[in-house]
Order: C-alpha cells, then sequence, then structure tokens
C-alpha cells in the first residue's frame, strides 16, 4: 500500500497532522497500538480535556531551544483552535488561569478531531504496531504487525514521551530517531509530585503557596499527599527542578508574616506561637511546623530576631524531596529529539529528508494548564503544512 504520509501516534499531535495532511489532498494514513486514539484527551482535565489555554505563548514552553517553538506557536494560536472548538458547537469554560475546558466530556473534542480526520480521507489504524521503519530512496518503507508492509514519502513520529505508561505510552520516538543519527536530549518526567518520606501525617492538606526553584516561581494550590508533595504549584515547580535540587516554599503569600507576628506581639502579647500560627494556616500543618523548628513561647517572650527566624521557616521553607514520582504519574515528558535537528518551520528532520518529529516526543515541553495541548495542535499543524 502506498501513502503520502504515514502518521504514526494517534494523539493529540498525530490527530492534528493527519487531518492538515488531508485538507491538502494528502494521502495520509494515520497508525497506533492502542485499541482507541486520543487516549490521553480523553482522560485529561478529570475527563473534560483542558484543551488549550488562553494565554498561551512561546513564555510557557521550556527547550534546550528555547525559541524553536516560536513559529509554530504564531502560525496556529490557541484561538485557531478555539475558533475549531466553536465551529462543532462544543461548548466550554474557563477556570483558573485561562485554562479552557469542555463542559461536557473530552470526547467530544475526540469526536470533532475523527470528525475531521473522516471529512478529509485519513485513514485510521488502531491496534497495530510498527515493527521498523527504513528509507528507501525516496520513499520510507513501514513494516507493520501481521506482516504488511506500507511505503510512503514522508513519516511523521507524533508518539509523545513515556509518560503515563498505563495509556501506552513508551519511548519509541526516541529509538526511532536515534536509528536515524538524530540527537536525543535525556528525558525525565515533568509535572510530576515530589516524594517525601516525612509528610505522611498531612496528607490531604492543602493551602495555597508560591514555590521557587532554579529562579523560576509558581503560585497555585499545594497538596501534602502519603508520598509527599502535590498540586498544581508543585506540578509546575517539578520541571524546573534535577535531583539534589532544593526548593523554597512560600506557605503565606500574600502575608508578611515578619510584620503580622510583631504587630500580634504588640495586641496579643500573652498568645503562644502556636497559636499565632494555627490561626494562619492548617491546625495540622501549624503543629507540625513548630514542632519541626521549635517554635514555642508566648509572643510576649519573642525577640524580633526569632520572629524573624519563625518568619523564614514559613515564607522561605526550604526543602529538598527525595525525587518524583516518576513516569507513572507524570503529565509529560521534558527532552525529547533535540530541536536542534529540526526544521522549526517544518519539523522535518535536517538529516533525513520526509522524516518529521512533532509534539511531546521533541524537546519543547509546556507548562501545566493546556499549554501541552496547544503544543500538540500547534506542531500538528505546522508539519501537517509539508508531509
Amino acid at each position: 500500500m502506498k501513502y503520502d504520509v504515514i502518521i504514526i501516534g494517534a494523539g493529540a499531535t498525530g490527530l492534528m497532522s493527519a487531518i492538515e495532511a488531508g485538507k491538502r489532498g494528502r494521502k495520509a494514513h494515520l497508525i497506533d497500538h492502542a485499541k482507541y486514539v486520543g487516549e490521553k484527551i480523553r482522560i485529561s482535565g478529570g475527563g473534560r480535556c483542558n484543551f488549550t489555554n488562553i494565554h498561551a505563548s512561546p513564555d510557557n514552553y521550556l527547550s534546550n531551544n528555547p525559541r524553536f517553538c516560536v513559529s509554530a506557536l504564531k502560525r496556529y494560536t490557541q484561538f485557531d483552535f478555539i475558533k475549531l472548538v466553536e465551529s462543532y458547537d462544543i461548548a466550554y469554560h474557563e477556570k483558573t488561569l485561562g485554562q479552557l475546558f469542555c463542559d461536557g466530556s473530552s470526547k467530544q473534542i475526540i469526536d470533532m478531531l475523527l470528525n475531521e480526520c473522516d471529512s478529509y480521507g485519513v485513514k485510521i489504524s488502531t491496534k497495530t504496531s510498527v515493527l521498523s521503519i527504513e528509507k528507501q530512496g525516496e520513499y520510507f518503507e513501514v513494516c507493520l504487525t501481521g506482516g504488511q508492509t506500507i511505503t510512503a514519502e514522508s513519516v511523521v513520529i507524533a508518539t509523545g514521551g513515556p509518560s503515563i505508561p498505563k495509556m501506552g505510552a513508551t519511548g519509541w520516538g526516541y529509538e526511532i530517531a536515534k536509528n536515524f543519527g538524530l540527537k536525543i536530549i535525556p528525558p525525565r518526567a515533568a509535572l510530576v509530585p515530589f516524594t517525601l518520606d516525612k509528610f505522611g501525617s498531612l496528607s490531604g492538606i492543602s493551602v495555597d503557596a508560591t514555590v521557587t526553584c532554579n529562579g523560576t516561581t509558581f503560585e497555585e494550590a499545594l497538596l501534602f499527599t502519603h508520598r509527599g508533595l502535590s498540586g498544581p504549584v508543585i506540578l509546575q515547580i517539578s520541571s524546573y527542578w534535577k535531583d539534589g535540587d532544593s526548593v523554597t516554599i512560600n506557605l503565606l503569600p500574600n502575608t508578611d508574616l515578619f510584620s503580622k507576628l510583631k504587630d500580634l506581639r504588640q495586641t496579643s502579647p500573652k498568645q503562644e506561637i502556636q497559636t499565632t500560627i494555627s490561626h494562619l494556616l492548617p491546625k495540622k500543618l501549624a503543629q507540625y511546623l513548630c514542632d519541626e523548628h521549635n517554635f514555642e513561647g508566648r509572643l510576649a517572650d519573642l525577640s524580633n530576631k526569632r520572629l524573624q527566624k519563625i518568619s523564614d521557616s514559613i515564607c522561605k521553607w526550604q526543602i529538598s524531596p527525595d525525587g518524583t514520582e516518576g513516569f507513572r504519574t507524570a503529565e509529560v515528558t521534558i527532552g525529547g529529539v533535540d530541536t536542534n535537528e529540526l526544521s522549526s518551520k517544518t519539523f522535518e528532520s535536517k538529516k533525513v529528508p520526509g522524516l518529521y518529529f512533532i509534539g511531546e516526543v521533541i524537546d519543547v515541553t509546556g507548562h501545566l494548564g493546556g499549554f501541552n495541548f496547544q503544543w500538540a495542535w500547534s506542531s500538528g499543524h505546522a508539519a501537517g503544512q509539508f508531509v
């Protein structure tokens, strides 16, 4: 069987690329080893799909080559995808920080993309694994399970990274890149909880906090778990954390705690410091911090130096995570195919004409909140104009 383009990976990125290729009259074949297409779309946002973010810009992405994402994000923006969603009368709403979710089910986004594929004649094969890809002259030969071999002028790798392996995610795309001589930025888990042994007693407590690591700061909800720390602010900062780094947590980001403690020393001098802290933070967390840092005594008996130390312990609390929960629970992967190997306009390999890499499989990673889906739409759209 001969095709113009074979797209491997029927997630958000692969679906978008196939649609755009089909629009151009290209005979496209979309292949995935999973039973259903768009599995990460289905589970995202608690089943309502955080399909983009109205604030998406290049500043929301990490890469060893930070300018690589600019072109694709400008050519297909969040507003372009919103227009597509609205054309299907899919109701949606904005949650915090510009995150857009379906009012109904994430299946609406999948159905929309499948309908687009059908409209433009895209062939989709699920439960089909690719055994090998070889280039023979100007064509690629793709060997599939069952002994079938198909050929195409272009092959698009849209297989993502190894995050959430229970959904069938693997590092297979990296192996293909290596086989064709492309460099790989070592992948690691991102948007992932931290592991620490000492917070089991605080499991379930949530507070708004700012967390800083390596010069980057986020402010959102922090959640203590029986494994360590999670919540949006931890997932965000995990993308900037590496083994051995410490992170600084401000548990009262909108409070000048030192000034507040000095004022309370004047107005409530007999109040115990433990009582004061328990009025500012959840009681169990306040007790933990008092025990951890040996906070005790009446406010009247505490010097400015002691109050400053107490303030710093809460507002500049430094912890060193044991690690992260890894790819098992990571929402995305940092690293992947080195973008210096690819054209930022077409996503085609500079070494292997006709071979394209898009989406999460390459070294571009978005923040939490719909930015990675926007990268899927933008990179898939960009490659689809050229494959």
